[in-house]
């Protein structure tokens, strides 16, 4: 907000001033993230910057550890890179593999953490519903409870039914994950149905329009910003998740921020630096997506002029 001409010294300081704590905030908040993307072009080994990146040498950085992805795990890493090479890293790159088990499991908890969520949202929307907020904070509960508790008791409840029995690979991580993101889902779908016009269901029925044609004609469209971005933050949420996975997942169920987790354990590697790089790339991406929606949701409900 620019200041007005009229403003007193005090308040252009004061201006200045907020701008500049805004800015630090901004700063200690986003530092932490920004270091790691100039890290993962270190051409040496090392977690920390080289005298020749300080120099800003080109010999001090590399996508060494960006290739590195594509080649771990591969049967012959120093072939031609032509056809078959890139058959070779799509089927045995352990970094591929587990971008490949995080984006399956990712999509399935978004289909259902979004179902599940629009349908709870909607009936949480309805004033008549009895117990709306108890069972509203109940289901929002996974946002709030620690993860360390949340994947403890899923794993004794997946072990009670036996599930890893049930010969599905990775049912029991999409169902975590869903569980996971089904309140983001809520609280966005909820979000966009507070400016949502009940009149128009009303009149949608008095024409004679079933509650189905009406959910999909009529409610479906004017909701869709909030339920987009719910399932965008259950993906992200899923994508990014591995201390359920630690707990739920079996042996040979690797997910990209379990492979990072061993790769911690097993082998630090600058890699690790150049997956992180990305999983970044990709969340602001979805964030900014996440916004975009947001404003598109108040220019359909007219609350910004836009």
């Amino acid at each position: 907000m620019a200041l007005p001409k009229h403003a007193s010294t005090l308040e252009r300081v004061w201006h200045y001033s907020y701008l500049v704590i805004c800015a630090l905030i901004f700063l200690f908040l986003m530092a932490p993230i920004l270091v790691v993307i100039p890290l993962s072009f270190n051409a040496e080994p090392y977690f920390t910057f080289t005298e020749k990146m300080l120099r800003l040498d080109p010999e001090g950085y590399s996508t060494r550890w960006y290739d590195l992805l594509l080649t771990f795990g591969m049967q012959a890493p120093d072939a031609p890179r032509d056809g078959s090479w890139w058959a070779d890293a799509w089927a045995n790159a352990h970094w591929i593999n587990a971008a490949k088990n995080s984006v399956i499991v990712g999509f399935f908890s978004t289909i259902l953490a979004t179902s599940l969520g629009t349908m709870a949202a909607l009936g949480l929307a309805r004033s008549e519903m009895p117990a709306r907020r108890t069972i509203m904070a109940i289901l929002i509960s996974p946002m709030i409870v620690p993860i360390i508790i949340t994947a403890t008791g899923l794993f004794f409840f997946y072990s009670s039914i036996g599930i890893q029995d049930w010969g599905i690979p990775y049912l029991g991580v999409i169902l975590a994950h869903a569980t996971l993101g089904i309140p983001f889902v809520i609280i966005t779908v909820t979000a966009t149905l507070v400016g949502f016009d009940h009149s128009l269901s009303r009149a949608a029925a008095s024409m004679g329009a079933d509650p189905m044609t009406t959910f999909f004609r009529v409610q479906m469209p004017l909701i869709m910003p909030g339920v987009i971005s719910g399932a965008l933050f259950a993906f992200v949420t899923s994508f990014d998740e591995v201390v359920v996975v630690l707990f739920v997942g079996g042996l040979d169920e690797q997910t990209i921020p379990r492979q990072m987790w061993n790769g911690i354990r097993e082998q630090i590697s600058p890699a690790i630096l150049s997956v992180a790089t990305i999983l970044v790339v990709i969340s602001i991406a979805l964030l900014t997506t996440v916004e975009l929606l947001r404003r598109r949701s108040e220019r359909l409900r007219g609350l910004s002029p836009g």
